[in-house]
């Protein structure tokens, strides 16, 4: 059969489209889902994955059923949240009481689920670990069954589930909660929850509660991991009032002299066991924590612990400062309140997001008390035609009896008691047995209370006071029942015993070598003592050998007028035979820029001394020490001197020395430096020190004179001053360069 001819194929359709319209018809309906749907949470303080689940253990009454497998859950949860089992499962671990990630966790589980501390402590397979909901969760799903709630379809409408769910406790204050959605993040920290329901109790008794009055009740953040919070107002304040912000957590720990360790027994809850230990592993590997002589992971059944052993004579306050200071025993916790409200994110503190929780509760409660309303209505009006039957029961026998059909009895009653359709079903499902005046005389009696009931309730729906007395005795109970101690102390900052970083570093002396191709290395004296012959790149060359200590603070200056400053400690010690630090990578030099001096000095010399910079033009300046200071110790210092002429050398002037300027004439003169004016700006051009010819310059500025036996006759007592012809040295074999 001959072949179908086959029909070409369409090139695509290209359609233009302004961006604009492509980000709102493809990207915004794809970000809003991320934050709606998955992570952000809402005012109820849980993400849909969170309510999906707590709801599906609720369906199965595991409230207050003995636990179940964990795999039986997930099972279950799928209908809600069809993720696949391990998000469900992950889910549900970290809700755990055994995870422990959770001040108040909802689900009281049997089995290992590893540990919010812990990034390598996995837990059990779900088919071995068991679950069913903790008894905080009544106070979660208070009032579900009475139209607490709004309810939808699942994604496949065979189920309802909840929009949100009726906690009646400020739950998005008490659990923590992150989440990153597309352009936006959530990161909310857990409160102290007998506080935060303290908190709310002050805020329904009197509105304009500001956030510094809030302070004064919710004291500061409380992790479930306890540590120490390091308490600053001001940075409270700010995280109270807008929701932003970042609290210090410092690790709790003890001294065991007998054992002469250290035991870490708490730790701040944005940090984890592994980056701790991964942490002290590089500091003691490098060298920096040699009062360390071994570290371990001791976490067993009876809780947290790491343990640190000491060396001999090691002073633990000291150490325990060096290790906040450098490792995330010593961490921080952002605060980035973003929050669901009526489906839409908001950025809140804590006193706006308390009134929108109350107004979402008062809107629960309100929704209850018009269920349980509804429900007394329902029945009054049922007793009402009962109550009609207690006139003439026979008559009511003698309607049924004489009915020929089912169907007729209904209307039947209807018409011989004058009574509607509902009343009249309520009496005809009445069983034979109960028809007796008895019965209909205790069931007729209920009106007057149900009567004054729904009086009540009319009441409080009326009254917006007496619906928040409502919840603040909702709150004192759940206050009571729940309420804990604070796991994380505040530690005022006065409290904190203060150590000289300096006291950490070693003190040993180093001889420092940089290169004209910006190397930088340090070698200690004993290692030089080995061999001390330097190795460098071809081409390139020495240019400044300091002896000094590791303690010394280093300055490096750029020919484009910066200077940057590090100390000898930061670079770790190497040998000669080695290439070094590349300083324009570890120092981070602009593009193209070149280090051209380094000077050495104590951190505690005194702020008199001076730094001697001498130019190609002849001119030289002495400037304090003290102007290179810096409050906020910055490493980078931009107009580092003028440049208004090349620099020719730069000296760190301790006390005043002799100097020979040496010009391309092949004249120099010898000054102390004492004759160089001191001008207190860093940028100063300078004065004159050497008259030269036009066209000329100075080449060098020679501080070691023992290749210039000669240099006395050069000697001037004033300035500026003209060169003496060194004629006894061959210039052209000197070494020119800058020191």
């Amino acid at each position: 059969m001959p072949r179908k001819k086959e029909e070409p194929q369409k090139a695509a359709e290209i359609i233009e489209q302004p961006i604009t319209e492509t980000i709102i018809k493809n990207y915004m309906p794809y970000t809003m889902s991320v934050i709606v749907s998955r992570a952000i949470p809402a005012i109820d303080g849980f993400k849909p994955s969170h309510r999906k689940l707590l709801y599906t253990m609720y369906k199965m009454g595991l409230l207050h059923r003995e636990r179940v497998k964990s795999a039986t859950v997930v099972g279950e949860t799928l209908r809600l949240n069809p993720h696949g089992n391990d998000a469900v499962y992950q889910t549900l671990v970290r809700l755990t009481r055994a995870h422990e990630a959770l001040l108040h966790p909802f689900v009281d589980s049997k089995g290992s689920f590893g540990k919010h501390y812990s990034s390598d402590m996995d837990c059990a397979a779900m088919r071995y670990t068991e679950v069913k909901l903790d008894k905080i969760c009544e106070e979660i799903f208070r009032g579900i069954e009475k139209n607490a709630v709004d309810f939808v379809e699942n994604y496949d409408n065979t189920t309802v589930e909840p929009t949100l769910l009726p906690t009646a406790f400020p739950n998005v204050l008490v659990s923590p909660n992150i989440g990153v959605a597309v352009g936006m993040a959530s990161s909310i920290c857990s409160f102290n929850l007998a506080e935060v329901c303290d908190g709310a109790i002050a805020l329904l008794k009197n509105p304009n509660l500001t956030a510094e009055d809030m302070l004064d009740i919710i004291k500061a953040p409380d992790f479930s991991t306890g540590a120490f919070l390091i308490y600053d107002r001001e940075k409270l304040l700010q995280i109270y009032r807008t929701g932003q912000g970042s609290v210090r957590l410092r690790s709790r720990w003890v001294y065991d002299k007998k054992n002469n360790c250290i035991e870490i027994v708490q730790i701040p809850y944005s940090t984890t066991i592994e980056l701790i230990l991964k942490r002290i592993a590089a500091l003691v590997k490098d060298g920096k924590l040699k009062e360390i002589s071994d570290f371990r992971d001791e976490i067993d059944i009876n809780g947290f612990r790491l343990t640190i052993d000491l060396r001999r004579d090691t002073d633990p306050e000291k150490l325990m400062a060096k290790l906040f200071k450098h490792t995330p025993l010593e961490d921080s916790f952002d605060c980035n309140f973003n929050i669901l409200v009526d489906g839409v994110p908001r950025q809140m503190g804590i006193v706006e997001i308390l009134h929108e929780w109350i107004r979402f509760r008062m809107g629960c409660l309100r929704r209850e008390l018009e269920f349980e309303l509804d429900e007394l209505r329902k029945k009054l009006h049922l007793l009402l035609g009962l109550s009609k039957i207690l006139l003439d029961i026979d008559l009511a026998i003698r309607i049924i009896r004489d009915t020929k059909t089912e169907a007729e009895v209904v209307p039947n009653l209807m018409e011989g008691f004058g009574i509607d359709k509902e009343q009249a079903e309520f009496v005809a499902e009445i069983r034979l047995r109960n028809l007796n005046r008895e019965y209909i005389l205790n069931r007729t009696r209920e009106i007057e209370s149900l009567r004054n009931e729904i009086s009540e309730l009319e009441s409080i729906l009326a009254s917006e006071e007496k619906i928040k007395k409502i919840i603040i005795s909702q709150l004192l109970e759940i206050k009571k029942k729940f309420g804990q101690p604070r796991k994380t102390q505040l530690l005022l900052p006065e409290d904190i015993k203060e150590f000289d970083e300096e006291e950490y570093i070693e003190d040993y002396g180093v001889r420092v070598v940089l290169t004209r191709e910006g190397y930088f290395k340090k070698v200690t004296f004993a290692s030089l003592r080995g061999n001390d012959e330097h190795k460098l790149k071809e081409g390139d060359e020495i240019i400044a050998e300091l002896d000094t200590t590791n303690t010394a603070e280093l300055i490096f200056f750029s020919d484009k007028a910066q200077a940057y400053k590090a100390k000898a400690s930061e670079f770790e010690p190497t040998k000669a035979s080695a290439l070094g630090d590349f300083l324009p990578a570890k120092l981070g030099l602009d593009d193209g820029e070149r280090i051209i001096a380094m000077q050495a000095y104590q951190k505690d010399s005194p702020l008199d001394k001076n730094f001697v910079i001498i130019f190609e033009n002849g001119k030289g300046v002495r400037v304090p020490a003290s102007a290179y200071e810096t409050k906020s110790n910055r490493r980078k210092l931009t107009g580092a001197y003028s440049d208004a002429s090349p620099v020719v050398a730069i000296y760190y002037e301790d006390e005043p020395f002799d100097l020979l300027l040496i010009s391309s004439q092949k004249k120099g003169i010898l000054i102390n430096t004492e004759l160089i004016p001191q001008k207190s700006t860093r940028t100063s051009v300078g004065v004159q020190l050497f008259t030269l010819r036009s066209g000329h310059k100075l080449i060098a500025a020679v501080r070691d004179l023992s290749s210039y036996p000669s240099a006395e006759k050069c000697r001037k007592r004033k300035i500026p001053a003209a060169g003496v012809a060194i004629d006894e040295l061959d210039a052209e074999k000197q070494q020119i360069k800058l020191n």
